[in-house]
């Protein structure tokens, strides 16, 4: 852990040596890991928690990772009047009558929900919460912050308020922490389902140029690795990204509309880690905007990939600067909440 920690501070220092030089880093604000800010977080949080109705499970894993850290994290206090926020806990099968039920709860018991109509409150739901004619659940989705599964079904996000999870992989540690030096002999990697039909995958897989595995392989890792960019078809199979970006593959999401939604979008630059391509342009097109990317942006994209995965790592315990803290982080910043004008029960 110390050999990871020493590297990582040795890339983010000369990444912020470099910012005048380049124009392009990984993070948004390249002073962020480093600011006062991070730091007072740590030492100023606070978070009250509402006793759940029932026991709280969820069967994502990474849902389930952060709930039970967040719930025995030094971050929690007894005192609401203390918190920046109040977490509103609830299981992910909870219907939308329930849902109405518990924010109708929170709206008559406690003083809290009325003074923001709850954009200082948060709640985790994995897939999202869908739109309802209940004011309610309209006042929950719109106003507090969501924390759902990356990547959230299109209508059940809203930018700049919601926020995503990085996904749970078990060998993305291990992978965070091994240097990558291996040149890729390959242009693109696809794990395919094997079941989604699509005339893009079918013609890939004419293309030697194209590794596609409908049933990964024990060599799966290295064929990732030896690979320039790693094809994710958006929502299908897009959770294993990071996973790919740990290996140095630079990740393309095949989708026709703009991501808002990709992990930690608050602090990463996804446009110099990621490629968006449209599902219309055929193997070809895609095969040419590929080969069309310049050498020097490949390499900083690879090298800016490796280094963003160290952020969405599920430690065993919360490290500093891991997807744990990173998503409290984001949290810690929408803490600044508008106050509504109180209104009348209904």
């Amino acid at each position: 852990m110390a050999t990871f920690t020493f590297s990582f501070f040795l890339f983010l220092s000369l990444s912020l040596l470099l910012v005048s030089a380049h124009t392009s880093s990984p993070y948004l604000s390249p002073s962020t890991l480093i600011s006062q800010n991070y730091q007072k977080m740590l030492t100023s949080f606070k978070i009250f928690i509402y006793t759940p109705l029932q026991p709280i499970t969820f069967s994502t894993p990474s849902a389930s990772i952060f709930y039970n850290f967040l719930v025995n994290s030094p971050f929690l206090t007894q005192d609401p009047n203390q918190a920046h926020l109040l977490f509103v806990p609830f299981s992910p099968d909870t219907s939308t009558r329930s849902l109405a039920r518990l924010v109708r709860e929170l709206r008559t018991k406690y003083a809290y929900w009325n003074r923001t109509l709850g954009a200082d409150h948060f709640f985790i739901s994995p897939t999202g919460i869908d739109s309802s004619s209940d004011r309610n659940v309209l006042e929950l989705k719109k106003n507090s912050v969501q924390i759902s599964v990356f990547p959230t079904t299109s209508g059940n996000f809203i930018p700049h308020k919601d926020i995503t999870l990085p996904p749970f992989y078990p060998s993305l540690l291990a992978l965070s922490h091994a240097p990558v030096n291996e040149a890729p002999s390959f242009l693109c990697y696809l794990k395919w389902d094997g079941k989604t039909e699509s005339n893009l995958v079918n013609e890939l897989r004419l293309d030697p140029a194209f590794v596609v595995e409908s049933e990964p392989s024990d060599n799966h890792v290295g064929r990732v690795k030896r690979s320039k960019f790693c094809l994710f078809f958006y929502v299908a199979d897009v959770a294993w990204m990071t996973e790919a970006m740990a290996a140095g593959c630079v990740p393309v999401v095949i989708v026709d509309r703009p991501v808002q939604d990709f992990p930690l979008t608050d602090v990463l630059r996804w446009s110099e880690m990621a490629l968006l391509v449209g599902n219309r342009r055929g193997a070809e097109g895609l095969k040419q905007a590929l080969r069309g990317v310049p050498d020097d942006r490949y390499e900083r994209m690879r090298e800016f990939s490796v280094a963003a995965t160290h952020h969405m790592v599920w430690n065993a315990e919360p490290q500093p600067y891991d997807a744990f803290h990173m998503v409290m982080y984001q949290l810690w910043m929408r803490r600044h909440t508008i106050r509504y004008a109180r209104r009348e029960d209904v």
